[in-house]
């Protein structure tokens, strides 16, 4: 929450498209965890503005993100040419042994999967971090042929 000698939100939402650049990095290093690969400015500006908002007055609720995601999934034009993915429930650990190392996977709340305190958007992300090679996350797991 804001204390009183921080600006509103209002206010600090209004200062975004004033900011010079770098001082628009130094925003978003404080909330991300890493920086964008194709950014530009006004992209910048909407996702720091979103992150502000959510910061003062709380994110979606899991049950409601879920549900936009899968009307998405429902309304979009593009069509994935894909298998449906496999659904673990949160605080599911996946064990792997690779190359002489145990490693465990923790499907979390979000429905990201951490590893090691990284957390990671999908399985397959997780196991490329493994290995260090192109791998089908469900595959390496174990969790498909």
């Amino acid at each position: 929450m804001n204390d009183a000698s921080s600006p509103s939100i209002a206010a600090q939402l209004a200062a975004l498209p004033q900011l010079s650049t770098k001082a628009l990095w130094s925003l978003w290093d404080r909330h991300f965890p890493r920086r964008p690969p194709h950014p530009n400015r006004p992209y910048l500006i909407s996702r720091l503005a979103y992150k502000l908002q959510e910061a003062a007055y709380g994110g979606l609720p899991l049950e409601t993100r879920t549900r936009l995601a899968h009307i998405g999934q429902r309304t979009s034009k593009i069509r994935a040419q894909r298998t449906p993915g496999v659904y673990l429930a949160p605080g599911t650990v996946l064990l792997r042994e690779f190359e002489g190392r145990e490693y465990r996977v923790t499907v979390t709340p979000s429905g990201q999967y951490e590893l090691n305190g990284q957390t990671f958007k999908s399985l397959s992300a997780a196991a490329r971090h493994i290995t260090g090679t192109q791998w089908s996350g469900p595959a390496f797991f174990g969790l498909k042929a």
